[in-house]
């Protein structure tokens, strides 16, 4: 008895239907994507085959589990172009209702999508279901950028973990690391979503340890004083693995900002602490006060004097001797952190540089004859420190700092000029009463003197 031959039709589509399933369940998208998909990757498929030129169109009959490709053609009395026109004549075969002047579509065997057709297709379905996966996981997480998110370490490549959020991955470059943590495949990690963007590969999901807005994040979860908007971070400054800095305050006069974040028995920052494996952290009491909050950015150590230049956004803060160290910090961490915190450049004296330098200025000022040590006390704490700047000075400006006559300045100004041709010729050299800062937050590998030991 001859075997019956399988019909093509259904050992081509066979399961098609369990399979769409299958790959919905398995992305986690909607199976009418997949559907999409398919469609999509048989039209293809079906130009490549057929031609270009030709209107057609891909369905899925999910009653027969079959792709059905249909050609449009519009109905003529006389052919011209065999890709888009059918005869009437021919058309009524197909559609005895048809008219002239109406399109039909006609079912186009799919048998003849051969095998060079078929990888066509799996290549459009593969990259339809990539791209589907990929605008379902940017929508997921784009809401999530500057929030936390924990995941697993699953690998290392190239120096960047490879952290597993359950529905995808993302990467924690080397440049978002804190050097003196260490990961495993296995451990458990919480980061900070920096950014998502779109790549040929998909989604990429970029974290971070090493962000400030993790430091923020953990005290927002830990506090719930700032959950409920009660206390405000009001600015951050970390560098990763060593220190860090957070500026708090509050709207409300009977909650303490800084203690709300110790919590109690300091129960509170420690958790944080932990979590960033040991990073000391200050918190310190906002201020709409430029001075005041550099004063408090600047703790531990005690301010004896600001001197503030609005103009540049930048300040010198005057310290006692024995507190310089604790001013600047290991390798000038503690002014460079109270700097980012502030917004400002900081610059950092030692109260007997500034005095020696007064000294050194008013003792240049009193060579000039006429001018005695109450003026120049005056005109010193003025800014005036040097017979070259009472020169620069106009005359109206310095008759308000002193209540002098104009005529009596311009003497001065005259007796400065005369005893600065004088050094030069006698090639005596003037004592230089600039104040170079102990430290500047703008200098990077600041060293603080041997005697320090705060960090």
């Amino acid at each position: 008895m001859a075997k019956k031959k399988q019909d093509p039709k259904i050992e081509m589509f066979k399961g098609l239907n369990r399979e769409m399933d299958q790959i919905a369940r398995d992305k986690g998208i909607d199976k009418q994507i997949v559907i999409e998909a398919v469609q999509s990757a048989f039209l293809s498929a079906g130009k490549k085959i057929f031609g270009e030129d030709k209107e057609i169109e891909a369905h899925y009959n999910e009653e027969d589990e079959e792709i059905e490709l249909f050609e449009f053609l519009n109905v003529v009395e006389e052919v011209k172009d065999e890709n888009l026109e059918i005869g009437f004549t021919e058309a009524r075969k197909h559609d005895p209702e048809c008219e002239l002047g109406d399109v039909i579509g006609l079912k186009m065997n799919a048998e003849k999508l051969g095998r060079i057709a078929a990888q066509t297709a799996k290549q459009v379905i593969i990259q339809k279901i990539r791209d589907a996966e990929t605008e379902i996981i940017f929508n997921e997480y784009k809401d999530r950028v500057g929030q936390l998110i924990a995941g697993i370490i699953r690998r290392l490549e190239r120096r960047n973990l490879i952290v597993d959020l359950g529905r995808t991955e993302a990467i924690l470059p080397y440049s978002e690391q804190v050097p003196r943590e260490h990961f495993r495949p296995g451990d458990r990690i919480q980061c900070f979503v920096k950014e998502i963007n779109r790549t040929p590969r998909g989604a990429q999901i970029v974290v971070s340890r090493a962000h400030e807005g993790l430091l923020i994040k953990l005290f927002e979860n830990e506090v719930p004083e700032i959950y409920e908007g009660v206390v405000s971070i009001e600015s951050a400054a970390r560098e990763p693995g060593g220190r860090s800095k957070i500026s708090v305050s509050t709207k409300d006069s009977d909650v303490d900002p800084v203690g709300a974040c110790v919590g109690m028995k300091g129960s509170r920052v420690q958790a944080v602490v932990q979590e960033l494996r040991g990073e000391k952290i200050d918190i310190v009491p906002f201020d709409t006060d430029p001075a005041r909050f550099a004063c408090n950015a600047i703790a531990p150590a005690e301010v004896s004097r600001v001197v503030l230049d609005e103009r540049n956004k930048s300040m010198e803060l005057i310290v006692a001797d024995d507190q310089l160290s604790l001013a600047i910090g290991k390798k000038g961490q503690n002014v460079r952190l109270a700097a980012k915190l502030t917004g400002w450049k900081i610059d950092i004296h030692s109260e007997s540089k500034v005095k020696a330098a007064a000294e050194t200025g008013k003792h240049n000022l009193t060579n000039i004859e006429g001018l005695g040590e109450n003026l120049a006390d005056l005109l010193y704490n003025q800014g005036i420190v040097s017979p070259e700047s009472l020169i620069e000075h106009s005359a109206e400006n310095i008759a308000k700092i002193t209540g002098l006559d104009e005529a009596k300045i311009l003497e001065l100004q005259q007796a400065a000029k005369e005893f600065i041709e004088f050094a030069k010729t006698q090639n005596i050299q003037m004592e230089d009463a600039t104040v170079m800062p102990e430290a500047s937050s703008e200098t990077q590998e600041t060293v603080a003197p041997a005697e320090a030991t705060a960090e």
